[in-house]
């Protein structure tokens, strides 16, 4: 069985696709929550798994991925490692290996997963799949080898592996299956189809605040438990974006996946377990859009933004750019090892019997942090593009930044202030920090281009004088955005060939080191980052969209393909 296979399999699993199978006549179109027991941490629900899975196997993402170094690295990880020990055990317990051609066997319309266990795996899957083809399932072809249970009239299959202590249960009746790593489960399931009354996953609060909040239901839909899933330990571990004090804020989350044609996009709703008031602002924030020119690379509008956030964005994106404080060294330095000497004439000089002595530091704040903090910003806007020089050679990232106060700026406190910041790394005098009048705007008379423009309430600034010029362009343009608390976008298709040239130069220093056949490590930019560019290359644009209401948080998120 090929690894891509036992790993995505696995994959499956753990986020909670799984087998099932029982005979009851229910309606394809009808929830199937009534039927699963209470107690779950995630419910995952799909219109039809079937035409999922079928497209995730034909897709080009897909075979890129495999074929690729990186998943390569990826399955020696410990993640995968443990994932794959879980299958074996499955494998074990059921009497069968795991494959992509059994999940594609059971793998019916109408289906539903709810996870018990992160770490056990437990789950529970319901899916609606035409008797014939349950019965030519290798999973219903190996029944003899399980054990026959009965819960709610109906007869199903269980069997433990003595050494694991795995579960795994399954039944086939009519036009649905079941399947569970956990007898108690399908016993549940089938007392619940029966007509038993007993608590589902609809009685709990957390699933009614969560499925009461959101709309219509997706082709996919994820409800999820967040008091729960956010204090176990493997979520914390391998929760790649590590915002676990963000989340806590939440009792529970929805997520509706909606395809069509070209499009992807997923409606959220995060449940709050407080009420919170909403921040000011949205308006502002929805308004300063109209000032992104079509084309652009990247753009974020976010509502009233601290006077913090908005100095680090100014002095990081535009006026003193770097990449922040070096990160502390998880690997340990290395031994120079010399010829043994321990010093030499020159340190007979330096006292060793008391401490060096500090010379003492002024911190001083700037007259632009002054300036953020006593003026009230209602919004905030930057916008960044790349582009290659002439030579084709290095990539130049340009940003823009637009902040909204709610008064007018003083035109002269913001030029000194920009100075103020900037002289020290640029000149020991006034060359290249005075300002010149350009059309509509100021600029540095040096080589550097940074340029200013004051309108109202609108401070513009900008390393680049098109960028100027195109938002300046859009002022008087009204905008198209419903207030929200935050809009961004991505143009992946236009910065997608910079960002591969970017990074391949990056890493260009470290190539040849390391690469010792099959074990050579991927390169950290050009192939980990950057080939997850590489492998969604036919997704062209990303726009996300937050706001706020009353007990929820709701976010739209929209993918563009170009196929």
């Amino acid at each position: 069985m090929k690894l891509a296979t036992v790993l995505l399999l696995i994959a499956v699993i753990c986020a909670g696709l799984g087998w099932a199978a029982y005979q009851v006549t229910l309606s394809p179109e009808k929830s199937l929550a009534p039927y699963v027991p209470a107690g779950p941490l995630l419910y995952l629900e799909a219109k039809d798994f079937g035409s999922l899975l079928k497209d995730w196997n034909a897709s080009p993402q897909k075979r890129q991925w495999v074929a690729s170094d990186n998943y390569q690295v990826f399955s020696r990880s410990r993640l995968f490692l443990r994932l794959k020990g879980a299958g074996d055990q499955f494998a074990t317990a059921a009497g069968l290996p795991p494959s992509m051609d059994l999940l594609t066997q059971i793998g019916g319309t109408h289906s539903v997963l709810a996870l018990y266990d992160i770490g056990n795996l437990q789950f529970l899957y319901i899916t609606h799949l035409p008797s014939a083809k349950s019965m030519e399932s290798a999973l219903w072809q190996t029944r003899s080898k399980f054990e026959p249970r009965n819960a709610g009239g109906v007869d199903f299959y269980a069997r433990r592996d003595p050494e694991s202590q795995k579960e795994v249960a399954f039944a086939v009746s009519g036009e649905y299956m079941l399947l569970a790593t956990r007898e108690a489960l399908i016993a549940g399931a089938l007392q619940l189809m029966a007509g038993n009354k007993a608590n589902t996953v609809e009685s709990e609060a957390w699933w009614v605040q969560s499925v009461a909040a959101a709309g219509s239901t997706g082709d996919l839909r994820m409800v999820l438990n967040m008091e729960k899933i956010v204090p176990s330990p493997y979520f914390r571990t391998y929760w790649v974006q590590q915002n676990i004090t963000d989340l806590k804020q939440y009792s529970g989350a929805v997520s509706d996946l909606f395809r069509s044609g070209k499009q992807y996009r997923e409606e959220r709703v995060l449940i709050r377990k407080t009420e919170s008031e909403i921040p000011a602002g949205a308006s502002e924030a929805a308004d300063l859009v109209r000032l992104v020119s079509a084309g652009v690379g990247m753009y974020e509008a976010k509502a009233s933004p601290s006077s913090d956030f908005c100095f680090d964005l100014v002095q990081t994106k535009l006026l003193t750019p770097h990449l922040g404080p070096a990160p502390v060294s998880k690997i340990a330095p290395d031994v120079q090892l010399g010829s043994g000497e321990t010093g030499s004439g020159s340190d007979l000089e330096t006292r060793i019997d008391q401490a060096e002595v500090q010379q003492p530091t002024i911190q001083t704040v700037s007259a632009l942090k002054q300036l953020l903090d006593k003026t009230q910003i209602t919004a905030s806007l930057q916008v960044q593009s790349s582009d290659r020089d002439k030579a084709g050679v290095f990539v130049r990232i340009h940003s823009a930044i637009t902040l909204a106060a709610a008064t007018n700026w003083d035109e002269a406190s913001v030029q000194s202030a920009l100075i103020d910041l900037v002289r020290p790394s640029l000149t020991a005098n006034q060359l290249g920090v005075r300002w010149q009048q350009k059309s509509g705007y100021q600029q540095l008379d040096g080589l550097w281009p940074l340029v200013v423009s004051i309108h109202g309430k609108y401070m513009l600034i900008a390393d680049d004088p098109s960028m100027m010029e195109a938002m300046l362009a859009n002022l008087n343009r009204k905008s198209e955005v419903a207030p929200a608390l935050l809009v961004a976008g991505f143009n992946h298709q236009r910065e997608r060939d910079d960002f591969a040239r970017f990074s391949s130069v990056v890493d260009r220093p470290n190539r040849g080191q390391g690469n010792y056949g099959s074990e050579r490590q991927p390169q950290f930019f050009s192939e980990n980052i950057g080939s997850l560019s590489s492998t969604f290359a036919g997704v062209s644009a990303e726009n996300v969209i937050v706001r706020a209401e009353t007990g929820k948080v709701t976010q739209t998120v929209t993918y563009e393909w170009t196929q």
